[in-house]
């Protein structure tokens, strides 16, 4: 198992987000990841990192698909790996409904349709082994109906690997099972080593589908897991509970927030009809407070280095290949790293 960083969205730490990136790559992690949602994009802070650092791979968690076209994508992705000769890990997600029909203006449609023809036409540009032309249920290029003048086109640039691994983030069975049937990795959030076997039989069926030829076991399994080391295990966790409680409570409506459908999946179905009511109620603060102890310490690692260091093996045993660690302590990235690699 090998270790990433995720710096989440970009903050006023840019300083400080260097000094940990740099202190990652010394210490032999394997990626450095970033977010965006509604503020700070994921490529420009990558870009950055990506010129202090010499080696570590550098990966988006994830770039907004609704937000860019699949072209766009892909042009992105080119110019970076160029850029860090060779380093960047494609990242993609759907996001939500609130974010993209609230924030970017685009109907968010059927999610797994869209996401399969995304990476197809991602993946054909990046082969370039003809001109680009796709037409789908949700992308058409060239476009007709237009001016009529657009014609297909092949990507200028020359990329420098032709197979940029690309990453999709899902919880949903459908979409677990289409990550693992068109990508080289998956993104969890909230993945609970313990639930793995919620997840197999999606992972299975993706599997069972691809067409690349490639082993299952090269595929990446690689989820964000907030780490918080300190000797009170109750005050490590109040540092996660609240970002649970604002997914599972907040992040959708009632009946449409696949982060309370996750939970529920997980077995929590009374908790996480409480922290959504609380939530929605505007009761923040109850919300955080009804977040099980039990549901912390399944999806993060929290407490001080000796029982991280028991936990983390029911990760590695569930087949994570790559955790990456969500946290911005210095003191966090170097204990990960004594205690995995």
């Amino acid at each position: 198992m090998q270790l990433g960083l995720n710096f989440g969205y970009w903050g006023s730490g840019a300083a400080d987000n260097v000094a940990l990136a740099r202190e990652a790559e010394r210490l032999g992690y394997h990626s450095l990841w970033t977010a965006e949602a509604y503020g700070s994009d994921a490529v420009t802070p990558l870009v950055w990192l990506a010129a202090k650092t010499e080696r570590i791979n550098v990966g988006t968690a994830i770039m907004q698909m609704p937000a860019r076209t699949p072209a766009m994508t892909a042009m992105t992705a080119v110019t970076v790996d160029l850029l860090t000769n060779g380093r960047f890990l494609l990242g993609i997600g759907a996001s939500g409904p609130q974010v993209v029909e609230g924030w970017h203006g685009v109907p968010y449609g059927k999610l797994l349709g869209r996401t399969r023809e995304y990476v197809e036409i991602v993946q054909s540009i990046l082969k370039r082994e003809k001109p680009l032309e796709h037409h789908g249920e949700h992308y058409d290029i060239p476009v007709r109906g237009g001016t009529g003048l657009g014609k297909p086109l092949k990507l200028i640039v020359h990329p420098l690997r032709p197979n940029i691994p690309i990453y999709i983030a899902a919880i949903g069975p459908k979409n677990v099972a289409l990550a693992a049937e068109l990508a080289d990795g998956w993104l969890p959030v909230f993945f609970s080593p313990k639930r793995i076997n919620v997840f197999r039989e999606s992972l299975e069926a993706g599997f069972g589908r691809r067409t690349d030829g490639k082993n299952p076991s090269a595929f990446d399994i690689a989820p964000t897991v907030s780490v918080v080391i300190g000797d009170d295990v109750n005050a490590c966790r109040s540092h996660v509970k609240p970002n649970l409680a604002l997914y599972i409570g907040g992040m959708g409506a009632k009946g449409k927030n696949f982060y309370n459908d996750l939970a529920c999946r997980y077995g929590y179905e009374e908790a996480a009809g409480r922290i959504q009511e609380f939530y929605l109620a505007g009761k923040k603060n109850e919300a955080i407070a009804a977040v099980p102890d039990e549901l912390v310490d399944e999806v993060a690692l929290c407490g001080p280095r000796e029982r991280i260091a028991d936990l983390v093996a029911v990760w590695r045993e569930a087949g994570v290949t790559t955790l990456i660690c969500g946290s911005g302590s210095i003191d966090a990235v170097r204990t990960m790293a004594e205690i995995v690699l």
